[in-house]
């Protein structure tokens, strides 16, 4: 097996424990899986052969919680938040071929971690609860995700900005990241970045991640409820911070 996927078992066994934590916070926040994954797994990895797998264990996750995503999700926002982020993801592109790599992504980590510190301190920003807000944030999700291949954090942030209770906001990502993988899957079609080696690995993490979308899942309760925005925010901030260090070093 570890010839198909041309790694040797260590990898292996971490790329697997790596994608049970990561599924674990994804079956519990509703975000983020593919942000642990590219910052604990690029050492064995490059980023370029990790966004399918990304992308699969994405979709994986989404159909484990859009059950309960559809139920609870406020469709017409997290619609709105697709469609603005599709449509956006050419002006991040833009800008991208026209400043560093380096910058850009400093700059969109850096505007993410201050938006997350304040809103831990409970300064709300009252803009975003408006139609005009939802809009704005996704058309900066796809500029962000242009820039950075952060929108999905963008979006966390506007989301739980929100008056919303805890299981709506966990809704409204999970049914964004979902419309999101049919964006993605067309890109990586167009870039020919579908190979066969990249579904094997993809295939074969599945069985962890899925462990741990369903353990995350079993988390989520009305115990754990009220703890859900700081948890998702100092994630962000945490999320933000790893990658600022990796820019730097």
């Amino acid at each position: 097996m570890q010839e198909l996927l041309t790694l040797t078992q260590a990898e292996f066994t971490l790329l697997a424990v790596i994608c049970f934590c990561a599924g674990l916070v994804r079956g519990f926040t509703g975000f983020a899986l593919s942000a642990i994954v590219m910052a604990s797994a690029a050492l064995i990895l490059s980023p370029l052969a990790l966004i399918p797998i990304c992308w699969w264990l994405e979709l994986v996750a989404s159909a484990m919680m859009l059950r309960g995503g559809w139920k609870d999700a406020d469709k017409g926002a997290a619609v709105t938040l697709w469609l603005g982020s599709a449509i956006a993801v050419p002006i991040g592109l833009y800008f991208t071929q026209n400043v560093s790599a380096e910058l850009s992504q400093t700059v969109a980590l850096c505007l993410i971690l201050v938006l997350a510190v304040t809103q831990l301190a409970n300064m709300r920003l009252a803009f975003l609860n408006t139609r005009a807000g939802l809009v704005s944030a996704g058309i900066g999700a796809g500029i962000a995700t242009g820039l950075a291949s952060v929108g999905g954090m963008v979006v966390a942030l506007y989301v739980l900005s929100s008056d919303r209770n805890p299981r709506q906001m966990r809704a409204a990502l999970v049914m964004f990241l979902f419309l999101g993988t049919i964006t993605t899957f067309a890109t990586l079609l167009f870039f020919g970045v579908l190979d066969k080696i990249a579904m094997l690995r993809a295939a074969a993490l599945t069985i962890p991640t899925s462990l741990g979308v369903f353990a995350g899942k079993r988390l989520f309760t009305p115990n754990f409820e009220p703890y859900y925005r700081p948890i998702c925010l100092s994630l962000l901030v945490g999320l933000s911070m790893v990658g600022l260090i990796r820019l730097a070093t």
